[in-house]
């Protein structure tokens, strides 16, 4: 029998559309008969298929949290990557209400939300915990909304899509996300990382929480004892779940089997090698030169200020890692971390060179306007997520996207006891923000040196080594007040329109209740 595609399922097909009012107009000309040819569990499964395009890959919310901060760089490397200079107005945070990472990120969160407010409607007959699943995702969606926008269209389920959506804003559209992580949570699973669980929502909330301050006051946020409190109380109940554990490498939460050697993952984006997946193999094929293995479009790197963090021991700075579905790598050269200095064939072990015939050393010194003969080796390139051998040429691959992990959740504790909240023990972790701190450096997976004293700026630099390249940085610049401060081959220092992006003017022409950012 000829099956109707469903609305949410249809979404995920439209998420290269440049604005949500398109997706939704298109998803409007479905009638309910067309749509009902779905069932609940499909329009779930679109609705989980839909975060892919603005989470995964090296773009869209990835660009907006990691380019414009001191971790990655996406310099212009001759004619490459030039792109009329939306990289460099990123990092130098120079970016207006047409850009179009801005534009599309903003497009394809409100394509989330559109997708999971369509399947609550009652004529899809979801379950009590679909429902809550999609509510969870929606609640996702609208926070990185409210992070990078400070705004969140909204409607509610079976309302037309010719009205304009409504608008919440800042601590107003904050209260309603924890109001619907806190009714939903009883619902969740407890299983696995990749569906929304009740961990993933209590994650949620800690971060809702922890930043309930900055949401008020980006500038000068604030932080209630209160809220801390609640942050510890979370992290109590994540971690004397027994769920999650320091993995048996620290690369094993990233690598293409992360379903399942990936034990501090708590929420992730499944991805199925040689079936289905998102776009998480961008994150090494950007980095990668076009004579590596895998070979990729030899684009950003990380800054040296920000490698130079790393103790030299520090494993998550770089190693060479065994895996399944990884590299023959016959020398046994660093193929993860921080890839520096002469680059080999993980095939044949051979030298590589770049397009001249140069050796392949990639160096730390790096422009966000590169010249010369040496542009193709510039740069310290960041390989995180190991990339799958098996499945790369298909572009499906099994490396999960993660979104949350235990040591973050860790991390936020030790914040939250720093900023004013009561320490408590949970696990044999510590009730201190020295000790939690430290759990994580001297795990032998990390092998990095204890620190003998911890302060907030001791916090703030481990997020950056624990937890590069998942998409906080940003976040964690903010909270900690550095995002306007000099960054790296960026700006010296920053207007405070920045701490928040523009809203796109396509958006704003097609919905009079959406209004501008100060600044903009």
């Amino acid at each position: 029998m000829k099956k109707i595609l469903s609305a949410a399922a249809m979404l995920a097909v439209m998420q290269l559309a440049n604005s949500c009012k398109i997706n939704e107009e298109f998803q409007g000309t479905l009638t309910p008969t067309q749509v009902a040819g779905g069932t609940a569990s499909s329009l779930l499964d679109g609705v989980y298929n839909s975060m892919r395009s603005p989470f995964q890959g090296a773009t869209q919310v990835f660009a907006l949290s990691e380019v414009t901060t001191d971790e990655r760089l996406m310099p212009t490397r001759a004619g490459d990557w030039d792109d009329n200079g939306v990289w460099r107005q990123l990092h130098l945070h120079t970016w207006d209400a047409n850009h179009s990472q801005v534009r599309d990120a903003f497009a394809n969160l409100g394509g989330v939300i559109f997708a999971a407010t369509d399947m609550l409607q009652a004529q899809y007959n979801a379950n009590t915990q679909q429902q809550a699943e999609a509510r969870f995702l929606r609640a996702f969606a609208m926070y990185w909304t409210l992070d990078l926008y400070d705004q969140v269209p909204y409607r509610e389920p079976g309302e037309l899509v010719s009205n304009n959506a409504q608008v919440r804003k800042g601590t107003a559209a904050l209260d309603y996300i924890i109001s619907e992580l806190t009714t939903v949570m009883p619902n969740l699973p407890d299983a696995p990382a990749y569906r929304a669980t009740k961990d993933a929502a209590r994650c949620l909330l800690m971060k809702c929480y922890l930043n309930r301050g900055v949401y008020a006051n980006r500038q000068a946020p604030t932080f209630a004892a209160a809220d801390m409190n609640l942050v510890i109380g979370l992290a109590d109940n994540i971690i004397n779940s027994g769920r999650y554990k320091f993995a048996n490498n620290y690369f094993d939460n990233f690598a293409p089997d992360n379903t399942n050697i990936g034990t501090e993952n708590i929420f992730t984006e499944l991805n199925i090698g040689g079936v289905s997946s998102g776009a998480q193999y961008d994150l090494w094929r950007f980095i990668s030169h076009y004579n590596m293995n895998p070979s990729g479009y030899n684009g950003p790197c990380a800054l040296p200020s920000f490698y130079n963090k790393y103790e030299a021991s520090d494993l998550r700075r770089g190693q060479v890692y065994k895996y399944t579905n990884g590299p023959a790598n016959p020398g046994n050269r660093v193929n993860v971390g921080f890839l520096i200095g002469q680059q080999y064939s993980l095939i044949n072990g051979n030298a590589l060179t770049d397009r001249l015939g140069n050796p392949l050393a990639f160096t730390a010194a790096v422009n966000i306007i590169e010249t010369g003969s040496n542009l193709e080796v510039t740069g310290i390139r960041p390989m995180k997520y190991p990339p799958d051998f098996t499945n790369n040429s298909a572009g499906t691959i099994d490396n999960d996207m993660v979104h949350f992990r235990l040591p973050d959740v860790l991390l936020m504790k030790a914040e939250a006891i720093m900023r004013g909240g009561t320490g408590t023990t949970a696990g044999s972790y510590g009730s201190t923000p020295l000790a939690l701190v430290n759990s994580i450096r001297t795990n032998s997976t990390r092998a990095a040196s204890a620190l003998s004293s911890v302060s907030l700026t001791n916090i703030y630099d481990e997020r950056g080594r624990e937890l590069y390249l998942e998409l906080w940085r940003r976040q964690d610049m903010v909270r900690f007040g550095t995002y306007l401060g000099a960054i790296e081959q960026g700006p010296t220092s920053s207007d405070p329109k920045y701490l928040i992006f523009p809203i796109p003017n396509q958006q704003l022409a097609v919905n009079p209740n959406l209004t501008q950012n100060p600044g903009y």
